[in-house]
């Protein structure tokens, strides 16, 4: 996927266009707003994150172009601390809003979030994400499942087939606010699979855990 980063400040830009390619995404980047439309208007990006003070064209007024011709996702960064400020984003089509200084891993966390947002419904199997609704469906019953257990299962789908250990899963969809230990992955794992059923989410032996279809992938 490709990442658009709006920033003035150099060293903040640099770190984060790393960052973000050690991630595997494509990175573009900008240091005004007039180069961020520039920009926007001859790739096509999956997500922007948009700083709010830029020189030529500020954040807001860039947002409010982008939002003209596209809903993809839009993560601000501002120095601003006042409630208004942020509210004034939000209600301009920003999608999620981060206020400097923040933690690098942070800004990863919310960008992966935000893309998953982007598509339809996914379906593995007899398994079926509603993005929109925040549902999970096996063979089109309503698994009933918690906010968290979607994000924790969404999370996983995200990185499907890839071996994850209980540390990474917790600081990845805790958002770092959690204060217990990798044995919560556990309960929220072994609650998932009574309600969408073994055949999805694999034990990995001296790692964690990770997200695959199996043919006969059914109920307990």
């Amino acid at each position: 996927m490709k990442i658009l980063v709006v920033e003035d400040e150099e060293n903040i830009r640099k770190i984060l266009v790393k960052i973000l390619k050690l991630e595997d995404f494509e990175v573009l980047e900008a240091s005004d707003g007039a180069m961020a439309m520039d920009i926007f208007y001859s790739e096509k990006i999956d997500l922007i994150i948009l700083d709010w003070m830029l020189p030529k064209i500020n954040g807001i007024e860039v947002l409010k172009m982008v939002r003209q011709e596209s809903n993809i996702p839009v993560l601000m960064l501002t120095a601003k601390t006042q409630d208004d400020d942020e509210i004034e984003g939000l209600e301009i089509g920003a999608n999620d809003y981060l206020k400097k200084p923040f933690s690098i891993k942070i800004v990863i966390t919310r960008v992966k979030k935000l893309l998953n947002l982007i598509g339809n419904n996914k379906k593995y199997g007899d398994l079926e994400l509603d993005l929109n609704l925040h549902k999970v469906l096996v063979e089109g019953i309503d698994s009933n499942i918690s906010p968290k257990e979607f994000e924790l299962l969404n999370y996983l789908v995200l990185n499907k087939g890839i071996a994850l250990n209980r540390e990474k899963i917790l600081i990845d969809v805790w958002d770092f606010a959690y204060d217990g230990d990798s044995r919560t992955v556990d309960t929220h794992i072994k609650t998932l699979r009574k309600k969408i059923g073994k055949g999805y989410i694999k034990t990995v032996r001296g790692v964690g855990y990770k997200f695959e279809v199996e043919k006969n992938s059914g109920k307990i």
